[in-house]
């Protein structure tokens, strides 16, 4: 039986598709229309390949979410080829809507089962690369980490490089890093490339509050490159945690490593460049698209960065 990674190219499709739709609405103003225009396109992808995609993680409850919400299924569903994917079609909804940098599609795809269904609630990361492990976690603090940080990449503490999300929930994380000497580097947003410049030392970590999905996501590209990943579920709204223990039961406030929100290293993360920034965006030219692309396996930790061209 074929594995999982094997079928890559089904969803490399898929975000490559979406983020040309998106593409073609950079700056626009209306990030709505963008992220409607991704998750149509990526949609309709997923929709005619000979694979059974079940959506784990996506645009949000059935309720809310018209298409490519957590629990549709894609795809032939008689197929024995059963595959689960963490998606959003379109990462920095803001970013494309006035042409900022690192707006991608992007999703993280394993056997049926392997990948945490996160509820559409908050998670605090922790990320950075395969020297951290051991080193630094969420259960210790912010100094506390820094200072295992520097001690564990030979550098200074305050030549640290740290990603932060530019929140107002982040003013006291913000505050403790610069207490410690370390610099912060600010982003509207866009964790999921954060993530991996921190993993592949760009930068030195990724730290603070982000969304859920989007942790399971950079886990499951962690997980391939062998870096450092923990996340926490973090809760602003009763219903968001009720649901969040419907779903995972005593586990919603568990410490979870790369390995558990991805177990199988059959899992792939492909993502799709829109406005350039980690990855250069959609190029219009001579009525043809031209897409760059990272795809990263699990079972290899191999990263490919791809470039198609589409007719339009």
């Amino acid at each position: 039986m074929s594995k999982v990674f094997q079928h890559y190219q089904s969803f490399l499709r898929a975000t490559e598709q979406a983020a040309i739709a998106a593409a073609h609405l950079r700056g626009c103003g209306d990030g709505k229309m963008a992220d409607k225009a991704a998750t149509e396109a990526m949609r309709s992808v997923l929709n005619q390949e000979p694979v059974h995609t079940r959506v784990v993680i996506g645009e949000g409850e059935r309720d809310d979410a018209p298409m490519l919400f957590i629990g549709e299924e894609l795809g032939d569903t008689t197929s024995d080829m059963k595959i689960d994917i963490a998606v959003d079609p379109l990462e920095c909804t803001n970013h494309c809507a006035h042409d900022l940098p690192d707006a991608i599609s992007v999703l993280a795809a394993a056997p049926k089962g392997s990948l945490m269904g996160a509820p559409d609630t908050y998670m605090n990361k922790l990320c950075g690369s395969k020297a951290l492990k051991g080193h630094v976690s969420l259960t210790q603090s912010v100094s506390e980490n820094l200072s295992a940080t520097a001690q564990a990449l030979n550098k200074d503490i305050h030549d640290l490089q740290v990603i932060v999300m530019d929140r107002d929930r982040h003013q006291d994380l913000i505050a403790d890093i610069h207490s410690a000497g370390a610099n912060t580097v600010l982003i509207k947003d866009g964790d999921v490339a954060g993530g991996l410049r921190a993993v592949e030392g760009e930068v030195d970590l990724l730290y603070g509050i982000g969304a859920a999905p989007e942790g399971v996501i950079t886990a499951t590209a962690v997980k391939a490159l062998d870096g450092f990943f923990e996340g926490q579920l973090r809760f602003y709204d009763a219903e968001f945690e009720k649901r969040a223990s419907q779903m995972l039961g005593d586990d919603i406030h568990k410490i979870w490593s790369a390995d558990e929100l991805c177990t199988s290293q059959d899992a792939f993360f492909v993502a799709s460049g829109i406005c350039s920034g980690w990855l250069p965006g959609v190029k219009f030219h001579d009525n043809k698209a031209i897409v760059s692309s990272r795809v990263i396996f699990g079972e290899t930790g191999e990263s490919k960065l791809i470039t198609n061209e589409y007719d339009l």
